[in-house]
């Protein structure tokens, strides 16, 4: 059982110790620094934070937990009840709220859970504001309101609809030319709120929606990360209904998938490179994804005219380089959709938008849409060190090795080849080096991957 803290929130395993797992105790002294620290930003009288969860079997028992330790700190609670990471984003400027919190653990199994935490604006918290967090909750500094100054908390359902509506009236959605279309997919909502609000976003464009795993239980019917060795089932849903394509989300709606007509992946990395195709041809501009994303996103830029660039691997920081380089769409090639017309958060809502817009005016098939992309194939290993090793030491020698290759080192050590790259980059939470790898064949990816995982093993002596 696990408990990890990080500047970006704490997530960890239900049940089990204090301190070691994600208990009630653990979640009341995370969401009392939280509201601490929100309270030291300005001083105001009347403070308000955003709550959402998504449909996980924990999460009702967080919610009020989290939700509870708010109204004790004296702060105003909106509660969106089961929603979706983006829905929170939005809300939290639109309700003019100081903050937002979201229960997800976000492709992690049904145990998990975990405090995402957002500012005013509806933004993840940068490093800094993270680290002060993790300093108020250590220090147990945190003083509660008087029984005359105790928050409330005021329930609100109407955020699916009206995050909906938020999208359809981006300037991109083509919602005639979708509806002449006469789309057909099929949505595996994992049981979770996608299954909620992508049928919802469907419905109003127009799309006749066949629902798999869209009952929102919480009971994941496979493993919650949409990659392709867990979705047999929609694959077989795509075929057996004659669908155009089929969709899939994790369980807080900020990671998008594919499937083509034939029930194949269109690719997890290829989401992104899509969504921009589509918003690049309309309003020409750059584009920013992290360092271990598909460099098909460069590909489509440059066809565009536009200049892309890469982050370090994390939403905060992709969205600091989209703000610093005008970006006007970015992401991760996780699936995760940044449109800055909307919202500097993933969306999964926006992504299918935008997806069908430019399927609707390509008039062609997924499969065939697909092939227009360059094809580049991706390996991602690791290797797992002992504790005693100085993995900043093994990245540096391997550094040095390939100096005289095209190197970026903002986040681990990136390679870049003429026809692949490689980027190596330490785990923030467990003693391993992850290796991923790119190349235009499956075989080359994987033979580069091994290769860099043996000069390592070289290098430290394992």
């Amino acid at each position: 059982m696990t408990l990890i803290k990080s500047i970006s929130g704490i997530r960890g395993t239900i049940g089990g110790n204090v301190g070691d797992n994600l208990t009630p105790i653990d979640a009341v002294k995370f969401a009392s620094a939280y509201g601490t620290w929100l309270k030291q930003q300005r001083d105001k009288k009347d403070y308000k934070v955003v709550v959402g969860r998504d449909a996980r079997l924990s999460g009702d028992m967080i919610q009020n937990l989290v939700m509870n330790t708010l109204v004790g700190l004296g702060i105003n609670v909106v509660d969106l009840g089961l929603s979706t990471t983006p829905t929170v984003e939005l809300a939290v400027p639109m309700e003019h709220a100081d903050g937002g919190i979201i229960l997800t653990a976000s492709h992690n199994p049904k145990q998990w859970n975990a405090l995402k935490l957002l500012n005013a604006k509806g933004e993840f918290l940068n490093g800094k504001e993270g680290q002060k967090i993790l300093e108020i909750a250590e220090s147990d500094n945190m003083t509660f309101a008087e029984v005359d100054d105790l928050g409330e908390i005021t329930k609100n359902d109407a955020y699916f609809d009206l995050h909906v509506e938020e999208v359809l009236a981006l300037d991109l959605v083509n919602k005639k030319a979708i509806e002449d279309a006469n789309f057909k997919v099929v949505v595996d909502g994992v049981n979770s709120t996608g299954g909620i609000a992508i049928p919802l976003l469907l419905e109003h464009l127009g799309v006749e929606t066949v629902k798999l795993y869209c009952d929102p239980t919480g009971h994941f019917p496979h493993n919650p990360e949409p990659l392709k060795e867990h979705l047999g089932d929609l694959s077989d849903a795509v075929k057996k209904h004659n669908a155009d394509f089929g969709i899939v989300v994790d369980p807080d709606v900020d990671r998008l998938a594919f499937m083509d007509e034939n029930g194949n992946m269109f690719g997890e990395e290829y989401t992104l490179v899509a969504c921009a195709d589509w918003v690049l041809s309309q309003t020409p501009g750059n584009t920013v994804s992290n360092m271990s994303s598909t460099r098909a996103l460069r590909d489509v830029t440059e066809k565009h005219g536009g200049t892309y660039q890469a982050s370090a691997v994390g939403e905060v920081n992709v969205v600091e380089l989209m703000k610093k380089n005008n970006a006007v769409i970015g992401g991760e090639g996780n699936g995760g959709i940044i449109y800055p017309a909307s919202h500097y958060g993933r969306d999964a809502l926006v992504g299918v938008a935008l997806f069908l817009s430019l399927l609707a005016d390509k008039k062609m098939s997924v499969s065939e849409l697909r092939k227009t992309y360059t094809s580049y194939f991706m390996s991602k290993k690791k290797i797992e060190l002992t504790p005693t090793l100085d993995v900043d030491a093994i990245l540096k020698a391997m550094e040095d090795k390939y100096s005289n290759e095209n190197l970026t080192t903002i986040d681990g050590v990136k390679i870049d080849f003429a026809e692949s790259w490689a980027h190596l980059r330490k785990s923030n939470t467990e003693p391993i080096i992850r290796i991923y790898t790119e190349a235009k064949s499956q075989e080359a990816a994987d033979t580069l991957a091994e290769k860099i995982i043996s000069e390592i093993k070289e290098i430290a002596n394992i």
